[in-house]
């Protein structure tokens, strides 16, 4: 059986994700649905992802409300320089945050944060040095940045896969 199905979950959440996408049903989107999941975790057995082990899960579940804070923060943020309801000069620029997480799956989690959160964008990673670069729509203060990903996203991220 778990040759056939080598990710379950995976084959599931794939077949109605088609479904979804590709409403009303008819017979040939459902061959598709079980086509795409039956396949494509096949290919992902060939990539040999290797488990994730969280050390801390309670610190995930606090993680994800400081993004929801930082994200709807934001969202009015941005929307205010959009506006034009911030006074002063917007200063667009790039930061500079040296790293110390090396998780592949904490860097992962921290790229899609960045990017997910408006005003803020993940633009390069460097993994000899450690050193990210990130673009930020309203940049005020350099450090503040670097500190704020190091102390919100970072260290709870080293805490959890670590």
């Amino acid at each position: 059986m778990r040759a056939a199905l080598p990710y379950p979950l995976l084959s599931a959440a794939l077949a109605l994700t088609w479904l979804l996408l590709n409403a009303p049903p008819t017979p040939g989107q459902l061959v598709l649905a079980l086509l795409v999941g039956l396949a494509i975790p096949h290919v992902m057995r060939a990539l040999r992802p290797r488990s994730v082990r969280l050390r801390a899960p309670g610190r995930l579940a606090r993680l994800g409300i400081i993004v929801l804070y930082d994200m709807l923060r934001s969202n009015i943020d941005v929307a205010r320089v959009i506006l034009g309801l911030r006074r002063g000069t917007r200063r667009t620029g790039f930061v500079a945050i040296p790293l110390d997480l090396r998780e592949p799956f904490g860097i992962t989690i921290l790229a899609i944060i960045l990017t997910a959160t408006p005003g803020t964008l993940w633009v390069q990673y460097d993994s000899d040095t450690g050193r990210l670069l990130m673009h930020v729509l309203d940049l005020t203060d350099g450090d503040a940045w670097v500190r704020r990903v190091k102390d919100r996203y970072e260290r709870p991220l080293m805490e959890i896969f670590a």
